[in-house]
This record gives C-alpha cells, structure tokens and sequence, in this order.
C-alpha cells in the first residue's frame, strides 16, 4: 500500500490485538504495519507472484490464491477483521468476495477509487474516460474491471443485508465525511452483517 495516510486510517479502524485476513494484499505492507503497530495476527492473500515474495521477505505469512475462486477454505468468522484495499474492483466476482468477506470477518473493511468523485465526473462530462492520480490507466490497459462510486457501495451493501459501521472519503491524506462522493477520490467502508 502506497499512501501512507490511507494505511493509518484503515489501521484505526482496526482494533489491536486483532486476527486480520488482508484480501489482495499486495506487497503486505499493511498487514505488517497492523502487525507492528497494532499488535495484529493473520494472512495476506495475493496471487501476484512477486508480491507473495515480497510478504515473504517481510515476515508476513500469504497464501497464493485467486480470489476469484472464493473463500471455501475459510470458515464462518475465522477473522475480526477482513480487508479489501483496493481490491474490490480488481474481481469478476466483486459481490459474492464482498459476502464471503462478511462471512468469513467479523468486521469488513474495504477502500476502493471513487468513481464519483469531481475531477472523473468532468472528465466524463468532457466525453472522456478520467485518467488522475488514484485511476492512472487509459481506459482500455486498467486493471480496473469495476468502477463504482461511495454511493453505489452504499446500495451494494443494503442490498446484501450488510451494515455500514462507518463510512468516510479520504482525499490528499484527509478524512472527509461531507459529501465524500463528490469530494474523495476513495471511498472507505466498515461493516459487518446485519
């Protein structure tokens, strides 16, 4: 994970001593801050080959998986905590992963680019695809295959009988809680089942 105040706000939300699962969890940055800093036991996920070598080197304990296959091996609230940071709009199956992450965590966290937010809405106003700091791909190499925006999670989450604990847009390393669907280009969600 690259922005160091996205990870410190995602820590917050995590309580200490907690067991993490961290789905997509690139290089295990976060999970070995969670560890260090937050007292924090689990596993990363990731199917990226060098990322798996860099949790490796890290002291992070991966398992290789494709998320796309699902959560079988885990059962029922196996975690406090389930993370998908910037994970969701990287899966074909982005609301059975969001289920399962429910299932399996306690508490879900997920973060995600905000479609919604000004700049990608002028953009498309404009008749373009928007390419900025937080979407930096052209629009037919992203490794995006979702876009969604704060609002749309929101609906995605009463639709799957899922609870928002809390909610908040984060933009050049603020929290923003007015109007996040316009004003942030990530949107970041706690919730657990209903």
């Amino acid at each position: 994970m690259s922005d160091r105040h996205l990870m410190h706000s995602i820590a917050r939300l995590v309580p200490p001593g907690s067991r993490v699962l961290d789905l997509g969890c690139g290089d295990g940055a976060l999970l070995d801050f969670l560890k260090r800093e937050r007292g924090c036991s689990g596993y990363g996920v990731e199917l990226a080959d060098a990322n798996v070598l860099a949790c490796l080197q890290r002291g992070v304990d991966v398992i290789q998986l494709n998320l796309d296959e699902g959560l079988a091996m885990f059962d029922d609230d196996s975690f406090d905590v389930v993370l998908q940071i910037d994970t969701l709009q990287h899966l074909r199956n982005t609301e059975t992963m969001l289920v399962e992450t429910a299932r399996v965590g306690r508490v879900g966290i997920v973060a995600f680019p905000n479609f919604a937010h000004w700049p990608n809405r002028l953009a498309v106003l404009g008749g373009r695809m928007p390419v900025t700091r937080r979407l930096p791909y052209q629009w037919y190499d992203t490794p995006n295959i979702r876009v969604g925006t704060f609002k749309d999670f929101e609906a995605l989450a009463t639709k799957n009988r899922l609870a928002i604990l809390d909610a908040f847009g984060m933009q050049d390393g603020q929290e923003l809680r007015f109007l996040p669907n316009a004003r942030a280009s990530t949107a970041v969600f706690r919730f657990e089942r209903a």
